[in-house]
């Protein structure tokens, strides 16, 4: 056997095991959100819950804002505050906050107004005040597009054990009307979902900080929020550092609601680019490992393994891949939804199509370069998850402004 031929089998077996790694992490994703999304918690008397601190940095105003704010100031729980801060005292969100504070006097909530620079990420610079100001240990940071049900608090609060110090609400989307919010629903009730839920089975890092709850005594020992402001992906490191101190993850059993009231397939997919950016610089061996997870790039490596390895028609092999790929994306939207599809299942075969068919060329134009744009900056991502500005920024006078 010549050298050329026993590198094809090499590169051939190690494809296939390849392939059959990623039905193992779909069967993980699968039984895991089975238990976990379905299981009964028992619900714990109120003087016995803990007092939460809700952080909501805001930065301008989309069509769902104020509806989305308004389920925090709704929540089934007894005893939590909401913390706001907006960059700017011209901002618009300050008029949607002033109003809801006035329309629910019984709700503890508070408007931060002015930031704290502690590095170059803007979300964290936005949080360090509400975030020194609150007066509970247990901290929530909640994007602004969140769409919070009642019982989610009580919910994240039942994961929070000794033993776990952060829980995840797992990133899904409400649903709006437009294909591009089912576009949206597909990705975060299939690919998404099954990478956070097979990660938290097997208590890798998979965060995502659009809605966690954390014990602040955790973060406090890495030098608190400030810790993490050089980092664009604080969530990540935040997670990380929870680890590194030998506590666990938790997941919420209900998912994290994105409900932004602007959206489209294009602004999405500049997300995922983003994203694709910032895990690549941060877990270098994801440029080689993750093309491999995608359903027709690993249909079209295990195929030709197969055909080498077995003589069996690839052509058939790569129509039973992505078939049974499928299948089983379809059940694990079924899971996160916990019920029928909230549109048709022709829709979800075309988003799904979109979705795999578009993979490769969103994972090429992440490499493209190394500046990432988010909320309207340019940052210069550095490996290991850092990130700087091109002109460094210069701080403006801190403002701090309570309303009752």
């Amino acid at each position: 056997m010549s050298f050329v031929e026993i590198a094809a089998t090499i590169l051939a077996v190690a494809l296939f095991l390849g392939s059959l790694f990623d039905w193992f992490i779909h069967a993980l994703a699968l039984s895991f959100g089975v238990r976990h999304f379905y299981k009964k918690v028992e619900p714990q008397p109120d003087e016995e819950l803990p007092g939460v601190s809700i952080i909501k940095p805001l930065m301008g105003v989309d069509p769902h804002l104020k509806s989305n704010l308004e389920t925090f100031f709704q929540l089934d729980y007894p005893k939590y505050e909401i913390l706001f801060s907006v960059q700017s005292e011209n901002d618009p969100a300050i008029l949607v906050v002033k109003s809801l504070i006035e329309s629910y006097p019984k709700v503890d909530a508070k408007l931060f107004i002015g930031i704290q620079i502690v590095g170059a990420n803007g979300k964290v610079n936005n949080m360090v005040k509400p975030y020194e100001a609150a007066k509970y240990d247990a901290i929530v940071i909640s994007d602004s597009g969140i769409k919070m049900e009642e019982s989610t608090l009580s919910q994240m609060v039942a994961e929070l054990t000794p033993e776990v110090a952060l829980v995840l609400q797992m990133p899904f989307v409400a649903t709006r009307k437009g294909f591009a919010s089912t576009y949206e629903q597909v990705y975060f009730g299939t690919m998404q979902a099954r990478n956070c839920l097979s990660a938290n089975a097997v208590g890798i890092n998979c965060s995502t900080g659009m809605s966690c709850l954390l014990r602040r005594d955790v973060l406090d020992k890495e030098g608190g929020l400030t810790a993490f402001g050089k980092y664009l992906a604080e969530d990540y490191f935040i997670a990380k550092a929870v680890l590194n101190q030998g506590y666990k993850i938790g997941l919420c059993r209900t998912p994290a609601l994105q409900n932004c009231g602007q959206y489209s397939i294009g602004q999405f997919h500049d997300r995922l680019v983003r994203w694709a950016q910032l895990r690549f610089s941060m877990l270098p061996t994801l440029i080689v490992l993750e093309p491999l997870s995608e359903c027709m790039l690993m249909g079209v490596a295990a195929s030709w393994a197969v055909q080498y390895l077995f003589d069996f028609s690839a052509m058939g092999y790569f129509l039973l891949h992505v078939l049974l790929w499928f299948l089983l994306d379809y059940l694990m939207f079924r899971v996160v939804m916990g019920g029928p599809l909230p549109f048709s299942k022709f829709e979800f075969l075309v988003a799904w199509l979109l979705r795999e068919t578009l993979s490769p060329y969103l994972l090429l134009t992440s490499h493209r370069n190394t500046n990432v744009t988010w909320r309207n900056k340019k940052y210069r991502l550095r490996w290991g998850g850092v990130v700087e500005e091109p002109e460094a920024p210069k701080s403006p006078p801190l403002q701090s402004v309570s309303v009752v």
